[in-house]
């Protein structure tokens, strides 16, 4: 059973968590271990049942969802935390991400895409919804347009041809194996190539090296 993933749920809706968890423990790799119904008490679960990932909503009583994520993201070895919310255009997906979530989802995401996610995020690659990934490019983009554009052409002008590519792939919500299998190289190389682009674009995660790729004119 050391292939069965440890989920701990966490939203302030009982009906969503009941509805989440029965969901989840009917996935062969996933195992519900604990639910929560506020940061606070998801920090304290945490403690206690160790999961592997800890799906996290955002707008909560007490302590939120935000507050929450960075308190368990400070711990090296504690859970990813995979953001499930209805909020999918504000400035809660950008923090969220600041505070150290390993993937944002909206929770009219499919179910077999959140377990796929959450598959994604216990193997160490971060995991976002498309609509989501759009919806920030387009809300960061409105802002000081001709300036960022001309930093990200800069910027996205450092890549090589190959990096270019997995960058442009990265843009369009491609995963790491899905890249792979698109460009004919390893996943290996293909985390070599990603480590590279991150600091040729000054990315610290996949969204901002799409925000960088749709700034330049590249995404096409």
């Amino acid at each position: 059973m050391d292939d069965v993933i440890r989920v701990l749920v966490t939203d302030d809706d009982p009906l969503v968590r009941a509805g989440l968890s029965l969901m989840l423990d009917g996935a062969a790799n996933l195992e519900v271990v604990g639910e929560a119904a506020d940061g606070r008490e998801a920090i304290d679960r945490v403690r206690q049942v160790r999961p592997d990932v800890v799906l996290m909503d955002l707008r909560m009583p007490g302590m939120d969802g935000i507050e929450a994520t960075r308190a368990i993201a400070e711990d090296p070895a504690g859970p990813k935390v995979v953001v499930l919310t209805t909020f999918d255009a504000d400035d809660h997906v950008v923090r969220a991400l600041s505070a150290g979530a390993a993937g944002f989802l909206l929770k009219d995401t499919p179910p077999p895409q959140i377990v796929e996610a959450i598959g994604k995020v216990v193997a160490g690659e971060p995991m976002l919804s498309p609509t989501v990934t759009e919806n920030l490019i387009r809300r960061v983009t409105a802002e000081s347009v001709d300036s960022r554009r001309a930093e990200a052409v800069r910027r996205v002008g450092t890549l090589t041809e190959r990096e270019l590519e997995v960058a442009r792939a990265i843009g369009h919500g491609r995963s790491n194996a899905e890249i792979a299998s698109e460009l004919y190289m390893s996943v290996a190389t293909v985390k070599a190539h990603i480590s590279r682009i991150f600091a040729k674009l000054d990315a610290g995660n996949r969204v901002q090296v799409a925000i960088t790729m749709h700034e330049a004119g590249r995404l096409d």
